[in-house]
């Protein structure tokens, strides 16, 4: 009775660390680095499929679309992120990754609350970012110096904002921050400041939006190109993604987030365009915009 007590005993012993490893193998982990201006879309999308499949782990980490695009790159996550198309960015062989355009973001100028601001022309947005406009004097508002906050290099929204916005000309040099939320929380606490962050984190009612040439900064404004500042959101993999990894892209392009959770944290569809842009910025009309839904 004993020896088969015992033998049980060291069948269980054995069989648990072989469970153990099973487990830990079945458990899909998907790493995701890159843009944060998509990190909110991605972290809440990433939380409600681990609801839905609990052997899933997904990790989503900020730092650029340029870390983004050179670590999935280089096969050191499974997605990189980035809001500018891997074409554009110097290293990056786009030809080696797959391009899975996810949603749409607005880019949106803010500024400290009591600069007494609230539109400026594109002209005037581009003379402040290089340097030639240097007191909100000079644009109807108070006399406060222009303190500019630049994203950093690797920012692909900074990229987009420069190409749309400064076409060509050098920005002024200043304080650089690579997220948006510190952006944010910069401009919102200190006088004269103005950067530009997504609209997903533009939700703050201690930072003034700035309207362009009389254009609100609102996601129906985007559809048609009329807000200009705009980029898509992509989701980059190293070739064809592994099976877990295209199951969680698959479902992000469903319908449940395309439809719910997409515009729920400030984002559009890219079902939802009336335009598309291509990596040279070139803006095409899709359709009739009354046969679109």
């Amino acid at each position: 009775m004993r020896k088969n007590n015992l033998g049980s005993l060291l069948t269980l012993i054995l069989f648990v660390p072989l469970l153990l490893v099973g487990c830990s193998k079945d458990q899909a982990k998907i790493t995701v680095v890159g843009a944060s201006s998509v990190q909110p879309l991605v972290e809440q999308a990433g939380n409600d499929y681990h609801l839905a499949h609990l052997s899933s782990n997904i990790v989503v980490q900020g730092g650029g679309s340029g870390t983004g695009l050179s670590q999935v790159q280089a096969g050191a996550v499974e997605i990189g992120t980035a809001d500018v198309f891997a074409e554009t960015q110097p290293g990056i062989n786009a030809r080696k990754l797959v391009d899975h355009q996810i949603a749409v973001v607005g880019i949106v100028p803010i500024a400290n609350k009591d600069v007494g601001v609230s539109n400026l022309s594109a002209k005037n947005l581009m003379r402040i970012f290089t340097g030639k406009i240097t007191n909100w004097r000079q644009v109807g508002g108070k006399n406060l110096p222009i303190i500019v906050i630049n994203r950093s290099r690797g920012s692909g929204t900074r990229t987009i904002f420069e190409d749309l916005i400064l076409q060509g000309k050098e920005a002024i040099n200043s304080q650089e921050q690579d997220s948006n939320g510190t952006v944010k929380k910069i401009v919102s606490s200190t006088p004269g400041t103005i950067s530009y962050i997504s609209f997903p984190y533009a939700n703050d009612s201690h930072i003034q939006k700035l309207s362009i040439n009389q254009v609100k900064p609102v996601n129906h404004n985007i559809l048609t190109n009329k807000w200009p500042l705009w980029a898509y959101e992509h989701m980059y993999t190293k070739g064809k993604p592994n099976k877990s990894t295209a199951a969680f892209i698959d479902y992000v392009l469903s319908e449940k987030v395309q439809k719910n959770l997409v515009p729920k944290t400030g984002y559009l569809s890219i079902h939802e365009m009336k335009v598309s842009r291509d990596s040279k910025n070139k803006i095409t009309k899709i359709g009739d915009p009354h046969e679109q839904k």
